[in-house]
């Protein structure tokens, strides 16, 4: 395949959430003529736009969380034609274990900016990394045709971000497409005609290099550095040739990253075509392929020579910022909808996720029944809850903490850069609520065409941004955006805020009544609802003061000879607080769980019943 790596494009295409990196390539792949319309909305299970977005999590929630490969070929006006390896990463800095990985393939980054809203906190996370492998950036001003774009600020904006990072010049002077992914064209300026995206592919052709480091002649270097499974052929190695040839059939060796070496057979060698992978016989330096065969194979392995073997450099990736207690589900109504019960299940699972996720970090709990797992931030850890939750596992999960540091003798832990854009009004409500969590301002203005809104920016301990979300949209009537990434480590700031109203937890078991509900109708808000079935010690509502609070919502009206006055119809039950998986995580103190099982997610206490938290507490105080 392509022998000619003067023909031969690798390109990382990174951006912040949502700034139109995905649709941009099925632009991209539609344009260069492999797929029609059709196909690429089937294929994308009839959601436009998201054909590289191939998991249900994706597309529910419009992010990348998995890196994805495809290639493309693009006819240049002299008739040459050019094989472009697209690699579409995560936006999002809790996926950065994706990113840090896959940039190694790369040789050139498309770094994807949203018209109006600029470089944003994963921007600067993702070109970082970009710039640390050695990425010159192509940038792509997205979505031009927006009414309230501002592309040209944004260009300067994209400026002083490479120059805070300490760019070179020959970073520095970038060359800059604008483009709408949404409407299908690229310009090299805002005055030319807008027809198509054959702007970019040139672009692409002209400023991304050939492959880095391909030598043909050396010995045989592959970097593994994604996992793929199939339950025909086992595990996949995809990964860039950076010395070499493989051929199918070759016999290899493998290293793996403590320098043990295997020799093995390759069965099968894969191309990428589109979105597709193709059998062929022989791909050469600098493609990037996929092997069938190989095991046992890990992210960060190295297929070498098996006459001369030489590992590469293995992949570095950065430490997670966040803990939490992953344990069996030992309550009362455990086992009814799951089909993955034991912690040794569990521990099975957390093992197959570690040989594809890199950034994930699994030890040994207090107890056999108990992991601890760490992770990049709450998001993270929250995705892979849902995929196990969504396989079949239940499970419990405690309260996330963050990872401290011992550096030169100190305690320091992570600080995130806040970026929150307010209306006018409530500017000093947000100050306030961050000025209690240690956080400090950094910038504050305007950008324009967005008046009335304020643009703040602030360090803030990474522990004051659990629960920080809920809490600023309601300070803000539901106005604030708010984006954050991990801005470094510093020392200790000292404490933060935790929750400060109590919770109601349920003292019988059974199902919940609305007769009951309207009997506590004003000692607080409900997660619960007529129907739901409870037990002893669950966590079924907020309580309106500080303070825990045990109530009976299974409690039924009793029933006499005697005509009632009213009717149950009249009965006052408040709409039941809905909380998705990361509000819940967010929301749970020390003593409390969430508990995973396919069907629901319930919140509890970790001590059921109220006599044993009374003794605990007893204890705890003397």
């Amino acid at each position: 395949m392509y022998a000619d790596t003067s023909l031969l494009r690798n390109v990382a295409i990174i951006a912040h959430v949502d700034h139109g990196k995905t649709s941009l390539v099925d632009k991209l792949m539609y344009q260069s003529g492999l797929y029609r319309s059709e196909e690429l909305d089937r294929r994308a299970g009839g959601q436009h736009g998201l054909v590289l977005d191939t998991g249900d999590l994706e597309r529910e929630r419009g992010i990348t969380i998995l890196s994805k490969n495809c290639a493309v070929t693009y006819e240049a006006a002299d008739g040459d034609t050019y094989r472009i390896n697209l690699i579409d990463t995560p936006g999002h800095a809790d996926f950065g274990g994706e990113v840090e990985r896959v940039l190694t393939m790369a040789d050139g980054a498309l770094l994807v900016v949203d018209a109006f809203e600029g470089p944003m906190p994963q921007t600067r996370f993702v070109l970082q990394k970009a710039l640390a492998c050695g990425l010159r950036p192509l940038v792509v001003i997205n979505k031009v045709d927006r009414p309230d774009s501002r592309p040209d600020e944004v260009v300067t904006e994209v400026f002083d971000l490479l120059s805070d990072l300490g760019a070179d010049d020959e970073a520095l002077d970038f060359q800059t497409v604008y483009a709408s992914a949404k409407e299908g064209w690229a310009a090299n300026s805002l005055d030319d005609e807008r027809v198509d995206m054959r702007p970019l592919f040139e672009a692409m052709v002209e400023w991304v290099p050939p492959p880095r480091f391909a030598d043909p002649t050396a010995n045989t270097q592959l970097l593994v550095t994604s996992i793929d499974y199939s339950d025909y052929v086992g595990r996949i190695a995809i990964g860039r040739i950076f010395g070499g040839k493989l051929e199918a059939r070759q016999r290899v060796a493998v290293i793996d990253r403590q320098g043990n070496v295997s020799n093995q057979q390759i069965l099968q060698l894969l191309a990428f075509e589109g979105l597709e992978r193709k059998e062929v016989k022989k791909v050469e330096a600098g493609d990037l392929c996929a092997v069938v065969g190989l095991d046992p194979i890990n992210i960060g392995d190295t297929i070498a020579d098996a006459g001369k073997p030489e590992a590469l450099p293995t992949v570095t990736v950065d430490e997670p910022t966040l803990h939490m207690t992953f344990r069996v589900n030992d309550g009362p109504l455990s086992g009814r909808d799951g089909k993955y019960l034991t912690s040794r299940q569990i521990g099975d699972r957390l093992e197959r996720e570690l040989r594809s996720n890199v950034a994930l970090r699994v030890e040994p709990g207090e107890t056999m029944e108990q992991y601890r797992v760490s992770g990049r931030g709450l998001m993270h850890l929250g995705i892979l809850i849902e995929n196990m939750r969504r396989e079949g596992f239940e499970l419990c999960v405690g309260k996330p903490h963050v990872v401290v540091r011992e550096i030169d003798g100190q305690k320091q832990e992570p600080i995130e850069l806040l970026v929150v854009d307010v209306p006018d009004e409530h500017q000093s409500s947000v100050m306030s609520l961050l000025g209690d969590r240690r956080a400090e301002l950094l910038k504050m203005g305007y950008k324009t065409g967005n008046s009335g809104f304020v643009h703040m920016e602030f360090s803030i301990p990474a522990r004051a941004m659990i629960g920080l979300r809920s809490r600023l949209l309601t300070a803000t009537q539901g106005n604030a955006v708010i984006h954050h990434t991990l801005h470094g480590y510093e020392t200790l700031r000292g404490a933060v805020p935790h929750r400060t109203a109590g919770v109601l937890i349920a003292n019988e078991p059974g199902p919940v009544t609305a007769y009951s509900l309207d009997a506590l109708y004003d000692r607080g808000s409900f997660f619960v609802k007529p129907g739901d079935e409870v037990y002893e010690g669950q966590v079924v509502g907020e309580n309106c003061k500080s303070g825990d609070l045990v109530v009976n919502v299974v409690r039924g009206k009793k029933l006499t000879n005697v005509r009632a006055a009213g009717k149950d119809d009249n009965s006052q039950v408040r709409p039941v607080r809905e909380m998705s998986l990361e509000a819940c995580l967010e929301y749970i103190d020390d003593d409390e769980l969430v508990e995973v099982t396919p069907k629901t997610i319930r919140l509890r206490k970790i001590m059921l019943k109220e006599s044993d938290r009374r003794r605990a507490s007893r204890q705890a105080g003397s």
